[in-house]
């Protein structure tokens, strides 16, 4: 049985529905979901979870983000990337200097209001198709956390590199609107790469035509993640011997671990389970026959 989680490199212009595509018919299975979209000009990583990992979505897809952004002043967009269309211009100068001065104000919890142009949905259908038919959009603003935020390196006249580590659901092209606003220069996001989510890094990221290599070589399984490292980030929970079959069966195991969600091991990996008042239980089964 191939499981686990693919990390792949998703270039720009490749929507993440069709990575799934892709990975589906890569690793023969239908069992394929991925950990969060990728705006299809944005390329970097993108976990894909095959077969029993899909299971883990809930405990997976919550995790902080990295992101490198070019942030582009003097120019604002409707969708607030290099793709919309222009709506303000400035000959105006953003410094170094300058930029680095208002960074901080975005660390921390933010309210954000996600672009129109975005793949949310209001009511069942998609904000990007009501700003398309004219439709007043709801206000969906909500609150982020941005962990860390820092200029990483100057592109040119207005043209900065931003370093972003920030929770789930956050528009980077937003936050770089935002960020002209405070400096009261229009700008947009002119280039996007998701360099980590969660435990997943670029390093250990394949692009379609390496994973398609990686198959016909028969190293395919080398791309994978394991359920169980998947979720390393857990505390570990081992349950006694004689507690195996009662375990998988759902029946609790008294413990002395507080309340929590625990990798769950009993002569072996069961899975992810929680504990509750001093009872262990599991909820995700992961366990060989």
């Amino acid at each position: 049985m191939i499981e686990g989680i693919v990390t792949v490199l998703k270039p720009p212009a490749m929507s993440s529905s069709d990575v799934v595509v892709d990975v589906r018919k890569i690793f023969e299975t239908k069992r394929v979901g991925h950990l969060g979209t990728l705006d299809p000009e944005a390329a970097g990583v993108l976990p894909v979870c095959i077969g029993r990992a899909v299971r883990l979505f809930d405990y997976l897809v919550d995790k902080q983000k990295t992101y490198l952004a070019e942030i582009a002043f003097g120019v604002a967009t409707d969708t607030q990337d290099a793709q919309g269309k222009v709506t303000e211009t400035s000959n105006a100068v953003v410094t170094a200097e300058q930029l680095d001065a208002v960074l901080p104000r975005f660390i921390g919890t933010i309210v954000q209001t996600p672009p129109m142009y975005s793949a949310l949905k209001f009511n069942g259908q998609k904000l990007y198709d009501l700003a398309l038919s004219g439709k007043e959009i709801p206000d969906k603003s909500r609150e982020l956390e941005i962990a860390s935020l820092r200029r990483v390196g100057t592109r040119g006249m207005n043209r900065f590199l931003i370093e972003v580590t920030c929770s789930r659901g956050t528009y980077i092209r937003t936050l770089c609107n935002d960020i002209g606003e405070v400096l009261q220069v229009p700008a947009h996001m002119a280039f996007l790469l998701r360099t980590a989510s969660g435990p997943f890094t670029l390093e250990r990221a394949y692009s379609i035509a390496e994973l398609i290599e990686m198959k016909a070589q028969g190293r395919l399984a080398e791309a994978l993640t394991s359920c169980e490292d998947a979720v390393a980030f857990l505390k570990r929970i081992d349950l006694a011997r004689d507690r195996r079959k009662p375990t998988v069966n759902g029946l609790p195991t008294r413990t002395n671990a507080q309340d929590g969600t625990y990798r769950i091991y009993c002569n072996g990996f069961l899975g992810v389970g929680v504990v509750q008042n001093g009872d262990a239980f599991l909820k995700v089964h992961l366990y060989g026959e």
